[in-house]
């Protein structure tokens, strides 16, 4: 990468990747950072549970689910209590989340999310309450229970406060234990499918082409531009783990796609190497325009019987931004680097950059996308 900063007020960050001489040579990606293996992904478990301990920064009683879903636990506990009696503040009802991988077995513990669904102030120093997670069938998975690490704090007094970070949101590491497990397929007949995390029709390509030099020709077909079907060879059709670890460390060069992300609010352009503009001549200028207003107070002879006032006196003047180099041309085949080096001398801020590129774009000499955040 290459970084060019443009003068003026402003900073523009040109990020290049992969241009011309400028940039090394591409490396390949192993296949594992390119493709998942379908079947084998994680499922997503959320539960309503109940945080205790909490020291009156929890719900009050215009949260009335609070209060009903402490009932309900003190009752399962063989306790009953009045709902007239009952004093909140220091329990808070949460919705907890958690994601549980793939080939995961009972007793294994899983990292869970809790955040607050009352007007809970502060979840600081509370403690989960044994919380059911299921999955999307309805089904219990997992359950969730232990002490809550919170990563903001907030305190306040006589009407003064001061907070950093979230204090509604919080995480216990390891907190929940599986209790289900999720049958995983990913090999059926010895075969595994290949699923591409940025779908090409190149890149599928370059994905079989690699596949085939690594297990032999014919073991791999691509079903359409996102997934690539792999059969295993005689001695790894009753071995998919083995097929599979073989698999993630084959190379590939991924294809990329000609783009470019301009960020006015940032300041920021990021563009791949494949970038590329046709022969264009490109000229920048600018008028500045600026209203100075003053007040002036008019003051009447003493025996005129006139007032004082004050009166506006406006002055608008405009300037003409004239750069050093006000047209430049740009011959075939430029790459994003000789564009950027080209700009710098107009010392253009990033809106005007972006307005650049994308009348570029329309002119036709620019190919690439454009995204404009």
């Amino acid at each position: 990468m290459s970084e060019f900063r443009l003068p003026r007020r402003f900073v523009v960050l040109v990020v290049l990747a992969l241009f011309g001489a400028w940039a090394p040579a591409a490396r390949a990606d192993r296949l594992r950072d390119l493709c998942d293996v379908v079947g084998a992904r994680d499922n997503q478990l959320v539960g309503y549970g109940i945080v205790t301990g909490l020291n009156g920064t929890g719900d009050d009683l215009t949260a009335p689910f609070a209060t009903q879903s402490l009932r309900a636990l003190l009752r399962r506990l063989g306790v009953q209590v009045d709902s007239g009696q009952m004093r909140l503040k220091n329990i808070a009802a949460v919705i907890v989340t958690a994601n549980i991988p793939p080939f995961a077995r009972n007793g294994s513990r899983l990292d869970i999310t809790i955040s607050s669904i009352g007007n809970a102030k502060s979840l600081r120093g509370g403690v989960l309450v044994q919380t059911p997670l299921r999955g999307a069938d309805r089904k219990t998975y997992a359950v969730g229970q232990g002490a809550i690490m919170i990563g903001g704090f907030s305190a306040s007094s006589g009407g003064s406060s001061v907070q950093d970070g979230v204090t509604t949101t919080g995480r216990i590491p390891n907190g929940a234990l599986i209790e289900r497990e999720i049958k995983t397929e990913y090999s059926n007949a010895g075969k595994v499918i290949l699923a591409l995390k940025a779908p090409s029709f190149m890149t599928a390509q370059r994905v079989v082409v690699a596949l085939e030099k690594e297990l032999g020709k014919g073991s791999a077909r691509a079903l359409d531009g996102g997934s690539i079907e792999v059969s295993a060879p005689k001695g790894l059709a009753d071995k998919p783990v083995e097929l599979v670890a073989r698999l993630s460390d084959v190379e590939v060069d991924p294809a990329s796609s000609a783009r470019v992300v301009i960020n006015e609010r940032t300041g920021t352009v990021v563009a791949g190497g494949d970038v590329r503009l046709s022969p264009v001549a490109i000229a920048q200028g600018g008028i500045t325009i600026s209203v100075k207003e003053t007040h002036e107070v008019s003051q009447p002879g003493v025996l005129s019987k006139g007032q004082t006032r004050d009166v506006k006196n406006s002055q608008v003047e405009a300037d003409e931004v004239k750069p050093p180099a006000s047209l430049t041309y740009l011959g075939g085949a430029t790459t994003l680097a000789d564009v950027a080096q080209a700009l710098s001398t107009f010392g253009v801020s990033p809106r005007e950059l972006a307005s650049i590129l994308q009348a570029l774009k329309t002119a036709g000499a620019l190919r690439a996308e454009i995204i404009v955040q």
